[in-house]
């Protein structure tokens, strides 16, 4: 008799699950509380997949063997607690997935470069003539990856959502870039709740692992000092201290990997910016691990083209640039737009707040945004942390909105900077929406 398998949530996550599932002669049946998006709803009717939409039969999903929970639903909802009140296992796709392949997984978890580390790493390894996939958080499904492909190496990015659902997965090499708040809402508000499950992308490591940190990273840190780690250890730092992966000293920076360095100048990195300093060296620590020759690693880090709706550079309009960075929805993801921003700014900001704490950007704010547009609902906590800083504080309903009042303000020689701080989830589907409404704005002007 075959298992049964529920997947609840219908987006890329859960219909890659469910696909993955067929094919493994599952029985699978799909529910989602909202309505499917037709390219996924097509998805599920080619492959033969039942499915519910626009609520739960919960006599339906409490019929299951196993669980798999997409991670953007979060755990207070009733019907979880049906679930595992029948004791049903509930696992990510993440979880699922990679019990069908074999391949390495280089795996890229923190709060902020995720995405950009993720395809710096891809493009070095596609480069070097890997057999190599890039999925997770960014991209495709791991699970649909797995279902319709055959990779030797897969970079995948994943979320502290999609972590909480991971029991049994080993990453082969493991990247934790830095711990700052962010999603606080799913853990109680709890910031060391939140950094446990960063960690998560540790577990089942053994001595044949790789845990490459950030050693800059206090909370990280800290942590890594309290827990009994097996696996090896490679940290970067802009320090200047001699360590076994990479540092910064005098403006350049050395990669040692088990005894054999290499060095580059700052210049000659694709991507500038501090945080980008961190990304470069976490890809080329990993890139290394898996040999990849030198002259690659440094040629790949020097010619990378950044990622879509990540300090993403728009367009020169009567010399007002625009920048759209939609995928900073942290507040520690603003710190470093905003530090890396060379002319005065109009900052586009606002959303669902996630319990952020403003406080961290008052200094570059005060020095460096000339005026800041919201965008989001409820935009009182941003009046509340900055209306003594920015006598020019405005509200707009919509993103065609906030760019053309954007304009309006900026003068020649000055940025605007969409940089929200904020989920996108109150006037849009995703952060790429928002992205993408901000740039037709921009050509609309």
């Amino acid at each position: 008799m075959k298992e049964r398998i529920v997947v609840i949530g219908a987006g890329e996550s859960g219909t890659g699950a469910a696909v993955l599932a067929v094919k493994k002669n599952y029985e699978v049946f799909v529910s989602d509380k909202g309505s499917i998006k037709e390219n996924y709803k097509n998805v599920l009717l080619n492959n033969a997949i039942e499915f519910e939409e626009n609520g739960h039969d919960s006599k339906k999903i409490l019929t299951a063997d196993w669980v798999i929970k997409s991670p953007g639903i979060p755990e207070t909802l009733p019907l979880l607690q049906l679930i595992r009140n029948k004791n049903i296992p509930v696992i990510s796709e993440i979880e699922f997935a990679k019990k069908f392949t074999n391949a390495f997984t280089i795996c890229i978890t923190g709060s902020n470069g995720k995405t950009t580390t993720s395809h710096l790493i891809y493009h070095i390894l596609k480069n070097a003539g890997f057999n190599v996939g890039l999925a997770g958080n960014v991209g495709n499904s791991f699970a649909m990856e797995v279902a319709t492909r055959n990779y030797d190496y897969y970079v995948l990015e994943i979320s502290s959502f999609q972590l909480d659902g991971m029991f049994n997965f080993k990453a082969d090499i493991a990247i934790l870039l830095n711990i700052t708040p962010d999603h606080l809402d799913r853990y109680e508000n709890s910031f060391d709740k939140y950094a446990e499950s960063k960690y998560k992308i540790l577990q089942n490591q053994s001595i044949h692992d790789a845990f490459i940190y950030c050693a800059d990273d206090e909370i990280i840190l800290k942590k890594l000092y309290s827990k009994n780690i097996s696996s090896q250890l490679f940290s970067f730092s802009l320090s200047g201290e001699k360590r076994e992966g990479a540092y910064l000293t005098n403006n350049k920076l050395h990669f040692t990997i088990k005894n054999k360095t290499f060095t580059m100048t700052l210049e000659e990195l694709a991507l500038q910016g501090k945080h980008n300093i961190y990304n470069s060296m976490a890809a080329g620590i990993a890139a290394r691990l898996v040999d990849v020759r030198k002259e690659n690693i440094k040629s790949c880090l020097s010619d990378f083209q950044n990622v879509e709706h990540r300090l993403e550079f728009i367009a020169n309009i009567h010399g007002i640039e625009f920048i759209n960075d939609s995928k900073a929805t942290n507040v520690n993801s603003v710190w470093y737009a905003l530090e890396s921003m060379d002319k005065p700014v109009i900052w586009i900001a606002g959303g669902q707040d996630k319990g952020n704490d403003y406080t961290k950007l008052r200094e570059l704010v005060k020095t460096k945004v000339k005026a800041i547009i919201c965008l989001g609902i409820d935009n009182t906590k941003i009046y509340a942390a900055f209306s003594d800083l920015v006598k020019n504080i405005t509200e707009t309903q919509s993103m065609e909105e906030a760019v053309a009042f954007a304009y309006h303000l900026a003068e020649s020689g000055e940025k605007v900077l969409l940089s929200p701080a904020c989920a996108s989830f109150d006037l849009f589907e995703n952060y790429q929406e928002r992205g993408i409404q901000f740039k037709q704005a921009v050509k609309n002007l």
